[in-house]
């Protein structure tokens, strides 16, 4: 019989390296994803992939709108599925939202987590007219947004997808995304917007002790350069690599300069004949 978390999360475990290398998709995404980047650490790490409540192929039954009222209800669960299944040595690598859930992880847990991979992080996508800080959007937007995907949520999946995979090189990238949002229960995805584009987590940053890489594309509209920037600063000791491309998504558009970078972080990494 199947361990329970592994029904919920739809968890899947490649590799049996002395490390541990968690994935952990964005909005609207899952486990999927990170096809192109994973094969390359098989031989070194334990691969670890799910899905998050209420996306992919996880059970939707597990779902509880008050749990996952914020992030902290995600993070609960990679704490639990970790400790369940008794990770040693992990690293989190996490993809927009998921990004600041591995962080918010790390500070619940420094003893678990050894290390972070942020893959185009935003803590907050609102623009602070007071403070300076620039989040990609102004309130308006947001609020019209999520106005629009509680109308018309096919509709918003396939304007919105374009724009977050960045180039239109990619074509196959955004009707794949634009699916993957179109599978996802149409309410929880809605909740799980609000939760994501309103949130507001930059005071945590500063309370992220593990070493941390950054990876941060030039031209991304969902989570601009300044956004990148700005946690860079944050957290103490963070590595900020800025990617040579567009878009949401480096991990789809370019998997290669993403290994690659990952693997600078990752020292007991070995290169693998490509």
């Amino acid at each position: 019989m199947k361990h329970p978390l592994v029904r919920r999360n739809n968890i899947n475990i490649i590799g049996d390296g002395p490390e541990t290398l968690v994935f952990i998709h964005g909005y609207g995404c899952d486990q999927n994803m990170w096809r192109f980047v994973t094969p390359a650490f098989q031989q070194n790490f334990k691969i670890v992939l799910l899905d998050l409540v209420g996306c992919g192929k996880s059970d939707e039954r597990a779902f509880n709108p008050e749990k996952y009222s914020c992030l902290n209800g995600y993070v609960a669960d990679i704490i639990e599925i970790c400790d369940a299944f008794k990770f040693e040595n992990i690293t989190l690598v996490g993809h927009s939202v998921s990004a600041i859930i591995a962080g918010l992880a790390s500070i619940q847990r420094p003893d678990l987590f050894n290390k972070l991979i942020m893959v185009c992080p935003s803590p907050r996508y609102v623009n602070e007219e007071e403070s300076g800080y620039i989040g990609g959007f102004n309130q308006h937007d947001i609020v019209d947004m999520l106005c629009t995907l509680q109308n018309n949520y096919l509709g918003w999946s396939s304007a919105i997808a374009p724009v977050i995979i960045g180039d239109s090189n990619y074509t196959e990238f955004s009707k794949e995304l634009a699916n993957s949002f179109c599978r996802n229960n149409p309410e929880i995805a809605k909740h799980f917007a609000e939760v994501t584009f309103t949130g507001d987590n930059r005071s945590d940053l500063k309370n992220i002790l593990v070493p941390t890489l950054i990876l941060q594309t030039k031209h991304d509209v969902i989570a601009p350069v300044e956004v990148g920037i700005y946690v860079h600063e944050q957290i103490k000791g963070s590595i900020l690599k800025i990617l040579d491309t567009s878009g949401h998504c480096p991990h789809l558009t370019i998997p290669e300069a993403t290994i690659d970078a990952m693997a600078g972080f990752l020292p007991t990494y070995t290169f693998i004949d490509k």
